[in-house]
């Protein structure tokens, strides 16, 4: 299974080394001081896919070039680097000024392991310094020296899947550009202002937005359990689009005899492909084959295609993937017809329908070969070349790339973003600048807009007021009650010392003029 593995990671290179990503990238890396060292349109850089990029606004701060990879958080010295600074009372350099941004090494460690260095720090961001030229890059090769390598492309800066808990943004610098700006802090202790920023192509009524996934994979199904209520609440005013992440087998898994290498990982005769899951990968500890992946696919787009496409919010289609998630992926019955029966049974959706759709576009039986396609498929294939997919889980907002961790909060933001002020939906209006952004997204309302403590849910605030008005409710009838004993007391002596307490001739047999302001079980003064 190893070789296997290390095919397909080198399939995801060769998708690149002819050339740049196709994507077009929403992140902006500019020097504003010194002037001589802006360059019009900004430099060439790659953004990371972890960390929680601020879409639609901008960090501009001095930066320090640490001069070390950063690998070892217990050996950073915040006394270091460069600009040199002067000394203070301690004798020593001054320590860097906060906000400040970063310039590190690349190698010794992961992207990951250097930007959490860098967070703990106490960086605003991190760029990272390539340490390797792009081959084709002309400029940077002149100062290649005999025996050092080249690379076909820039790297892609991928989660190392520990990068959840890294906030700042992070960029990767290219050689030859971060080269210059690191002689120009060591050599003539030149102060540098970075601007980082992101913005999204502006959209005149609807955002378009697009989540490269593919099933059984664990960061997918959390994001969609927490995404679908909010997805319900952008309406028509943001179109999802979901897409699945399909490789393309055919030059890899089948050989000149037409036969399937990859044997459990792909569908008809080894054309489309996913990767299997180990047990430790999926949420019930089961093995999920990519043959099962690639036909849960199948099935995914032909629910979306009948049950989402046309609809506002797609409800039927977040409940299938949802249900699916929960019932089959999370208790072992991934591959499980009868699980997606019941699945099927309990959203509405028509098994003779879905059946119908992924038998007529091609099915993911093994066929003559040469003549297995699965038009669906292909589609899916056709816009992961297009589109530049190399990993997923992957965001598109107004087919620009989103950089950053897969989370709720960052893909509200970055579909915010992507509208036109005038025309964001109000939950955009209403969310985006409330301290309780959590409960503001779960109930559509910001109620405690000054209060950095959090919202209130509506649930809560219900709760609140009805216990409320019980207490208050509770001492108001307590004082009427008072009161009217105190007004029956007062009518009582009154009446004791300007009438009879006795009965006369005049009186009815057994009465009293008393008896009126005597208490009485049946009265309500009790």
């Amino acid at each position: 299974m190893n070789h296997i593995l290390l095919i397909f990671v080198a399939s995801l290179h060769v998708c690149i080394i002819n050339g740049e990503p196709l994507y077009q990238d929403s992140s902006r890396l500019q020097i504003q001081v010194p002037s001589h060292l802006f360059k019009p349109g900004g430099y060439e850089h790659r953004g990371a896919m972890f960390g929680n990029p601020p879409y639609g606004a901008t960090i501009m701060q001095p930066m320090y070039y640490v001069d070390s990879d950063l690998c070892d958080a217990a050996t950073i010295d915040k006394r270091s680097g460069y600009p040199t600074r002067p000394k203070d009372d301690s004798g020593k350099m001054e320590p860097w000024q906060p906000p400040y941004i970063l310039m590190i090494n690349r190698g010794g460690c992961s992207f990951v392991e250097k930007v959490r260095n860098a967070q703990h720090a106490g960086a605003a961001g991190a760029i990272i310094a390539d340490n390797t030229c792009v081959c084709d890059n002309a400029e940077c090769m002149e100062s290649v020296k005999p025996g050092e390598q080249c690379e076909k492309t820039e790297p892609v800066m991928s989660d190392d899947g520990s990068g959840g808990d890294i906030k700042i943004p992070s960029f990767l610098m290219y050689k030859h550009d971060a080269d210059e700006i690191k002689e120009a802090m060591i050599s003539n202790n030149q102060f540098i202002q970075v601007e980082m920023s992101w913005t999204m192509p502006r959209a005149n009524v609807q955002v378009d937005y697009e989540v490269w996934s593919s099933p059984g994979d664990m960061v997918n199904n959390d994001f969609f359990k927490e995404w679908k209520p909010i997805a319900s609440k952008l309406g028509s005013s943001a179109v999802f689009t979901p897409r699945h992440y399909i490789i393309n087998g055919k030059a890899l898994c089948v050989d000149d005899t037409g036969t399937d290498l990859c044997i459990d990982m792909c569908t008809n005769n080894g054309k489309y492909c996913a990767i299997s899951l180990e047990a430790e990968e999926t949420l019930s500890a089961s093995a999920i084959t990519g043959t099962a992946r690639v036909v849960e696919s199948l099935r995914r787009i032909c629910v979306w295609q009948h049950y989402g496409a046309n609809t506002e919010t797609g409800e039927v289609y977040w409940d299938y993937i949802t249900q699916f998630s929960g019932t089959c992926d999370g208790k072992g019955f991934f591959s499980s017809e009868q699980c997606v029966a019941d699945v099927y049974k309990s959203t509405g959706i028509k098994k003779d329908i879905i059946d119908n759709c992924m038998s007529d576009s091609g099915g993911t039986s093994a066929g003559e070969r040469g003549k297995q396609q699965n038009t669906l498929l292909d589609k899916e294939i056709a816009a992961e070349e297009e589109n530049g997919i190399i990993v997923v889980p992957t965001l598109l907002v107004n087919s620009s790339h989103f950089n950053g961790v897969l989370s709720v909060f960052n893909v509200f933001h970055a579909i915010c973003a992507g509208f036109l002020e005038e025309n964001k939906p109000d939950i955009c209006r209403i969310c985006e600048e409330c301290p309780g952004e959590l409960t503001c997204l779960e109930d559509g309302m910001c109620l405690s807009p000054n209060n950095t403590g959090g919202g209130v849910s509506k649930r809560a605030f219900g709760l609140t007021l009805l216990l409320l008005c019980s207490v208050f409710g509770a001492i108001a009838f307590r004082h009427w009650k008072k009161s009217r004993e105190e007004m029956r007391d007062h009518v009582r002596l009154i009446l004791a010392e300007y009438m009879p307490l006795s009965g006369g001739d005049d009186s009815e047999e057994g009465s009293s003029p008393m008896d009126f302001a005597q208490p009485k079980s049946n009265l309500l003064l009790d």
